[in-house]
């Protein structure tokens, strides 16, 4: 279903004096149209705005959008989207294709073929056994404290409650001028026991080069505020979660020293509503590692 915006002007007056204006507000709508006293009441709802007297709408515009955050304004309320969807959140592992410059590419190969597995059973009984030799941080993958941290915890380690079933939020960034993604990005959204899921639309450039420069990617104090706000898990449709031009790695740091996991290089996060879904991101139970690749996916809800 296409999603739609209204971006338009306004000028509030208030029955006590003065008034606010705002240029180019954009706001997500349920259907191909709104119109101006619904928008009139969502902007008073919006901003909790007190005696309010009359309220002009100017230069409204229908565009096809996806939307930024849930609770679309309409006039009638929109379908939900259907139960027990699921979508898959996860870039495919391949052989021999790069997720990170610098790190070697998968090898994926036979361990044993079907045609070598005939001398071990019966005949018509055949098996293949494959084998991969890979670095951890490849493909869609999480990581643990023990990525950054000598005494973190490992995958064997991870809490399944912080994983596997999680609420799920989307915070839409795509379309953003600016590669810094800030704390204020998150401040209209509940992200209290979530997972947060940034959408930056960067991985429209997976497997190609312009996917390893220029990445959006998150501040230290964005990090600070989903810590201090309660987010459970954190993940990003990015080449890496933190700005990668310098040898420091704030949210990393910050993240993963209050145990709070991370999952790098998603994917179609495009597919999912803004909440309403269960965030799944289980790793096998591996002692002694702190990432690993992981399908990533989501269940949605009945509305």
């Amino acid at each position: 279903m296409t999603e739609r915006r209204v971006s338009f002007d306004f000028e509030v007056d208030f029955s006590n004096g003065g008034g606010i204006q705002g240029q180019g507000f954009r706001l997500d709508i349920e259907g191909e149209d709104i119109a101006d006293d619904a928008l009139a009441t969502a902007i008073i709802e919006d901003m909790r705005l007190l005696m309010v007297g009359e309220v002009r709408i100017l230069n409204k515009e229908i565009i096809e959008e996806r939307h930024k955050r849930g609770g679309a304004v309409a006039d009638e309320a929109g379908e939900g989207a259907p139960d027990q969807s699921f979508i898959d959140l996860s870039h495919t592992i391949k052989d021999g294709m790069i997720t990170y410059k610098g790190l070697p590419a998968p090898l994926i190969c036979d361990h044993i073929s079907f045609l070598d597995s005939h001398d071990h059973y019966a005949e018509g009984t055949e098996f293949q056994i494959g084998k991969i030799e890979m670095v951890a941080n490849t493909g869609t993958y999480i990581d643990t404290p023990a990525h950054r941290y000598r005494d973190g915890h490992d995958l064997e380690g991870l809490v399944l409650e912080k994983i596997s079933n999680v609420p799920g939020l989307v915070v839409r960034i795509s379309g953003a001028q600016d590669r810094a993604i800030d704390w204020q990005a998150f401040a209209a959204s509940n992200v209290s026991g979530r997972a947060v899921l940034v959408e930056t639309g960067w991985d429209r450039h997976w497997g190609s080069d312009q996917y390893f420069e220029g990445h959006p990617f998150l501040t230290e104090a964005a990090a600070v505020y989903l810590r201090d706000q309660g987010a459970t898990i954190v993940g990003i449709d990015s080449l890496n979660i933190d700005d990668t031009s310098g040898g420091t790695r704030p949210v990393h740091s910050v993240l993963l020293k209050a145990e709070i996991p991370i999952v790098e290089h998603m994917t179609n996060l495009t597919a999912l509503p803004i909440e309403g879904f269960r965030f799944f991101a289980a790793p096998p139970k591996v002692r002694g590692m702190g990432t690993f690749p992981v399908r990533a996916h989501a269940r949605l809800e009945k509305a």
